[in-house]
């Protein structure tokens, strides 16, 4: 028996013993290339039909790393290897492309697997390489594993510059040296108008660049930089296919004097020092939006695009198309859901001779769009203040909406002046109104709303505070200490339930009163106590002499990462 710290075996020794000349013609017979590194990422075995893909003999290979026993962008591929070693996490069928070998016409398309090795008790012993070449007689069946990975590989967020860039960087070197990604003003990048910005040497303002990808580092092919206005001639390859929705190969580009090239001669010298001598042009469309032009160029590859190519690029803009619509339709709700949140929000706040505030709005994460937060403060009479914080559950224009409709509301009950747990009381048979009174859009209303009503009265030194599902608000004492008092928790607005009660509080001169909404201390990792303690601390370390704005930063700032949900915190100190 071996030692309990023996090394474990090699993947060279997997191929020894009785088993061994049954695994070798397995392998070397298997009708894919395949390469086998130990964990130091040095060669110790391939088999020849690896050979036949990039032209590299097997004993040139042995014992080097990837780097130096591959082709094509084979650094690029020792970085998959490496971190398929860490991590043991399988890469499947990852674009790789060799460059043109003697006897070859055109540059080899490969799809490349990576894999770890290892042992019984799961200790690596090496990474195993398979190559599969997606242009041979499997044809359609490999074409579609590679647009399965561009599925995979763009659109993995909602930001449309990303999307681009991910399409750019995926069909760079798989099917082209130099890729641009340029959107026509469907999908709004930011910046100057299109149609405000003047012609330029005849040539005009059509499409904005989201994404660059080049086999030469910096892209120096590039004219334009990522965000800047694509300027083309009227009479271009470019404007057809816009105009027509179709794509436009040019197997060899036609550089001779007459053609669109006389009105652009900068994009013409470009083609000159590059040697660009092949274009293929795709429209990238979805849903009946035509939304810009996918431009991919050959220079290095000696090899003219084909009606192979353009149907392969075809299939990955149409994958790519619908990613980059999804993420132009959410920016544009997001946009409008953040300008209709802001605009209902106070710009400032003020507290006037009963208090001293401060407001802090954090917006949910990219990832989870705009919400319903907000916050409030107003005089009313008698001096006294009131202070609330409102949460409409949801994302988007719906709850910023809803929003809207619940901060209106409590405005207009709070001229009744009524008590903190009849307004709150009120509100939510007006919500259920509201519902009831707009069932075909329920979307849009308030069902679903926590919300805080404190009021402050600086002559009695108190705060009447009312919860209507909400958590409680954070309150200095007499004795400077923090806390959060146990007050009726209440349930949510919208649903009819039982009516809120109310609990006053002292608040004696420079004590403190934090109301928050739940983005700010709530955690899908831990219980909603560890972010009520969290913020109780950032409170108490920042001291009493802190300004609220200082505090309100110094709370925020303890967040752990971006917010998934808005996060509203509301600091207001008696005078």
């Amino acid at each position: 028996m071996a030692a309990p710290d023996a090394r474990p075996p090699g993947p060279e020794e997997l191929l020894e013993g009785s088993a061994g000349p049954v695994l070798r013609s397995l392998l070397t017979h298997a009708g894919l290339g395949l390469a086998v590194w130990d964990t130091e990422l040095r060669c110790v075995w391939a088999n020849d039909v690896l050979t036949r893909y990039d032209g590299i003999p097997r004993e040139q290979r042995l014992g080097l790393p990837p780097h130096a026993s591959l082709s094509g962008d084979a650094a690029a591929l020792e970085s998959t290897l490496r971190e398929v070693l860490d991590t043991g996490a399988c890469v499947i069928g990852r674009p790789y492309r060799v460059p043109v070998g003697q006897g070859d016409r055109r540059p080899r398309f490969l799809a490349a697997t990576a894999l770890r090795l290892d042992d019984p008790d799961g200790r690596p012993l090496g990474v195993a390489l398979l190559v599969l070449d997606v242009r041979s007689g499997r044809g359609v069946q490999d074409r579609l594993a590679v647009v399965s990975e561009a599925g995979a590989r763009i659109g993995t967020t909602l930001d449309i510059v990303r999307t681009a860039q991910e399409l750019a960087d995926f069909t760079v070197p798989l099917l082209a040296d130099y890729v641009t990604v340029d959107l026509t003003e469907a999908v709004r990048l930011g910046g100057e108008p299109l149609e405000r910005l003047g012609t330029a040497d005849g040539r005009v303002p059509t499409f904005r660049r989201a994404g660059v990808a080049s086999v030469h580092d910096g892209a120096p092919e590039s004219l334009w930089a990522s965000g800047e206005a694509v300027y083309v001639p009227e009479a271009s390859p470019f404007m057809r296919v816009l105009h027509t929705g179709r794509p436009l190969l040019e197997p060899h580009i036609d550089t001779s004097p007459g053609t669109w090239l006389d009105h652009d001669p900068a994009r013409a010298e470009k083609i000159r020092r590059f040697g660009m001598h092949s274009l293929l042009i795709v429209p990238l469309q979805a849903r009946g939006l035509l939304m810009g032009v996918m431009v991919l160029v050959r220079a290095d590859n000696p090899a003219p695009f084909d009606d192979g190519d353009r149907l392969l690029a075809e299939e990955i803009a149409a994958r790519a198309a619908l990613s980059l619509d999804n993420a132009r339709r959410y920016t544009r709700e997001r946009t409008a859901a953040l300008t209709l949140q802001r605009s209902l929000l106070p710009r400032r706040v003020d507290g006037g001779d009963a208090m001293e505030v401060a407001a802090h709005y954090v917006p949910a994460d990219a990832e989870y769009s705009a919400g319903g937060d907000w916050f409030d403060v107003f005089g009313l009479s008698g001096g006294r203040l009131a202070l609330v914080v409102g949460d409409v559950v949801g994302h988007g224009i719906a709850a910023a909406a809803a929003m809207g409709r619940l901060r209106t509301a409590i405005r207009t009950l709070a001229d009744l002046d009524l008590p903190p747990a009849e307004l709150l009381t009120r509100l939510d048979r007006a919500s259920v109104h509201l519902v009831e009174a707009d069932e075909a859009d329920a979307e849009c209303c308030s069902v679903g709303a926590t919300c805080v009503y404190a009021v402050y009265d600086p002559a009695a030194r108190t705060c009447t505070v009312a919860l209507a599902g909400h958590p409680p608000p954070a309150v200095s004492g007499a004795d400077g200490s923090l806390g959060f008092p146990d007050l009726p928790h209440g349930t949510p607005l919208g649903y009819g339930l039982p009516p809120c009660e109310a609990a006053v509080l002292e608040l004696p001169p420079g004590g403190l009163i934090a109301l928050y909404s739940d983005g700010l201390v709530e955690d899908r990792r831990h219980d909603i106590d560890v972010g009520m303690e969290r913020v109780r601390r950032a409170l108490d370390r920042a001291g009493r002499d802190s300004s609220l704005t200082e505090l309100c930063t110094a709370v925020v700032d303890t967040l752990p990462r971006a917010p998934e949900d808005d996060v509203t915190l509301l600091l207001a100190r008696a005078r």
